[in-house]
């Protein structure tokens, strides 16, 4: 595990020398010990150990960090170090936080809390319960996140499983997702272990990553809907259990343990499959938070596209989601690795750019810095990436950044493609199961050059496949900066 992580340390630093993207540190913060050791301390300074961002109306960014504070950040866009003011304190344990109409709305452990500043002086001085209606029972692992806004004015949130033996019954509705509809938390979805961010896309759907655990083999990206069961059964302990049988899972026809996933989910009636699962270690090993581009462009070609943050490898995924069948799968890929510090929050600026705040508090990360605030920006240079990889009747479709050589595309070798799964099991987590390879056969470029479809053979549903395109060269001779791709094939579209 260990080789395996520093070669794609050491191969993200290759990448990094010719980024597109260009990075700023506006505060990183280095201590001299562990991020576990007991005698921790943090750097001199301000602590910011962000567990939350978002953007005020003048584009001004403000954070939220682990310990209860907020901060608004002046200067950010600037060439200058920002300075950073604290508006509001107090909170118990901050998880995520959204900006409407001037308010923060701050999904704190026991309930979502509206902040505002209301005589203009910069600091909030009006601190109201939004939401709340969720159990608590004291255990360290019962954390909140969110909100966020669908399309249709919903504030969603989503409740951590408590951890330890038997803790879950003494809390109602951990593991769920819900949003808050007259004050209270109104749950819609369980089977969660750990869903630590979520956003909604450009149609207002609402989407939350997981991490890698019991009944996960691999950290899945969820749609979040009413009825959905995605998998982890410990949501299904106290109230949840009531509530279960009258939504599309029932939880005593779900005691398979130990087999594969695309079993269980054939045999266990509601289970829901992910939209997206995240090979472990290949693509993250535990996911944080997730936002929208939303800037049309001027993050790059990846308009529309989700981005994820991953903690411990301290880099950066995106995903491109498209809908088969009326349900949504698609493919993840690496984006931006090496970064300070383990990332868990990102916020788009006013002017396209990406402030990622970062901690490695309570675990560790590649990252060697304990905590931060950094802006991503594109500089104008095209990457040569996979921009999506779509799903077809007998295989799949590749549009890139850049066009491709024709005597590449074409060439079958210039591809690999495996297909595998993990277990779903009561145990934590799972080795890649079940894994297949198959034979590939490049069909047609377009004119452009940049879209090639792939026909695949042996395409079965509910597995991953990793399509590897490290023959693929662009016209002018370029390498793939990032040539795996990631596609969750749920469904198979039909002909």
């Amino acid at each position: 595990m260990v080789r395996c992580l520093c070669a794609l340390f050491l191969s993200a630093l290759c990448a990094w020398a010719t980024s597109p993207y260009d990075a700023k540190d506006l505060l990183i913060g280095a201590s001299q010990q562990y991020s576990r050791d007991k005698s921790w301390k943090p750097a001199n300074g301000l602590a910011l150990e962000v567990s939350g961002m978002a953007l005020m109306p003048n584009g001004d960014p403000v954070v939220c960090v682990r310990k209860g504070e907020i901060y608004l950040v002046k200067g950010a866009y600037g060439n200058d170090k920002p300075t950073f003011h604290l508006y509001a304190r107090g909170l118990h344990e901050p998880l995520g936080m959204i900006q409407s109409e001037g308010d923060l709305y701050v999904t704190q452990r026991a309930e979502v809390t509206r902040i505002r500043d209301r005589n203009g002086d910069g600091i909030a001085d009006s601190y109201r319960s939004f939401g709340s209606g969720w159990g608590l029972s004291g255990n360290y692992h019962e954390y909140a996140f969110g909100p966020a806004m669908d399309g249709k004015g919903r504030m969603w949130v989503t409740l951590n499983i408590g951890m330890g033996k038997n803790s879950s019954p003494w809390a109602d509705w951990r593991g769920w997702g819900g949003f808050i509809e007259e004050g209270k938390f109104k749950p819609m979805c369980a089977g969660m272990r750990s869903p630590a961010g979520l956003a909604a896309n450009l149609d207002g759907e609402v989407f939350c990553v997981d991490h890698q655990g019991n009944w996960f083999g691999m950290s899945p990206l969820y749609h979040l809907k009413k009825g959905s069961f995605f998998g982890h059964r410990e949501s299904l302990a106290g109230t949840g259990r009531k509530l279960a049988p009258k939504l599309l899972f029932n939880p005593e026809k779900s005691k398979l343990d130990g087999i594969p996933y695309p079993e269980a989910v054939r045999k266990m009636p509601g289970l829901t499959p992910p939209a997206v699962w995240f090979p472990y270690e290949k693509t993250a090993r535990g996911l944080t938070g997730v936002t929208l581009d939303d800037t049309g462009g001027k993050f790059g070609p990846f308009a529309g596209q989700l981005f994820v943050g991953e903690f411990t490898q301290a880099s950066i995924c995106r995903v491109f989601l498209e809908k088969v069948g009326g349900e949504y799968q698609g493919a993840c890929f690496r984006f931006m690795e090496s970064l300070p510090s383990a990332v868990l929050r990102m916020v788009f600026g006013k002017d396209g750019s990406m402030f990622v705040g970062m901690s490695n508090r309570g675990w560790s990360s590649l990252g060697t810095a304990s905590y931060g605030l950094q802006r991503l920006r594109w500089n104008g240079k095209m990457p040569f990436e996979i921009q999506e990889m779509r799903s077809r009747p007998d295989g799949f479709e590749f549009v890139f950044t850049k066009p491709v050589a024709r005597n590449s595309a074409m060439d079958e070798n210039s591809f690999s493609v495996t297909s595998y799964t993990h277990l779903y099991q009561s145990r934590y987590g799972s080795k890649e199961i079940d894994q297949r390879h198959h034979a590939v056969q490049p069909l047609s470029l377009s004119k452009d050059g940049r879209r090639l479809t792939l026909k695949v053979s042996d395409l079965r549903e509910l597995y991953v496949f990793e399509a590897r395109a490290n023959g693929i060269r662009s016209t002018n001779g370029e390498l793939l900066v990032h040539p795996d791709a990631y596609y969750t094939l749920n469904r198979i579209p039909e002909k």
